[in-house]
């Protein structure tokens, strides 16, 4: 269950909500000398303004195939580069723009949701068998499975103020 809370913070992380992030560029893999290779491990992410990102590149031969990974990607961004750095503004989400992100983001959030549940189904089928084998009554299962009930209610109201933390991130204007 914390596994599922762990991969909807990094999907929301890559979520563009009109605020610069280095998230954003997490997703970005660069071909370095035939290896794919991400962004953070080939250059210095900064965040000097709110909507802005500048990337500086260790190897300055690799500015162009940064630059070209950043534009295939399905960010939606340009990046601009002055030979030596290379900087994305962020622009301001329309109001549109703002709506279809937050339904990606319960999207994300409802598969968090159902992975969760199935952590649960498999936890109590695994009791189920245990009382099935005689190894735990059915007390024992019966508390056992309130338990895993109330951890499963903890981890779904976690993913639902994530999720509403990150609509309001992204409604902000």
């Amino acid at each position: 269950m914390d596994k599922a809370r762990s991969v909807l913070k990094d999907e929301f992380a890559r979520l563009r909500t009109g605020r610069a992030s280095a998230g954003l560029l997490e997703g970005i893999k660069v071909d370095y000398y035939g290896t794919s290779t991400p962004v953070n491990q080939l250059a210095t992410i900064n965040i000097p303004e709110p909507r802005l990102i500048v990337i500086q590149p260790w190897d300055i031969s690799q500015i162009g195939a940064i630059e070209k990974a950043i534009l295939s990607s399905d960010l939606g961004i340009t990046p601009t580069n002055d030979g030596k750095v290379i900087r994305i503004s962020i622009p301001q989400l329309t109001e549109e723009r703002r709506k279809e992100l937050v339904k990606v983001a319960r999207k994300y959030a409802e598969e968090c949701r159902v992975a969760i549940r199935n952590v649960r189904r498999d936890a109590n089928e695994r009791l189920k068998k245990l009382e099935k084998d005689k190894l735990i009554s059915q007390d024992e299962l019966k508390k056992a499975q309130q338990e895993i009930q109330k951890i499963t209610d903890e981890e779904i109201e976690g993913i639902n103020n994530l999720l509403e933390a990150k609509e309001r991130e992204i409604m902000e204007v």
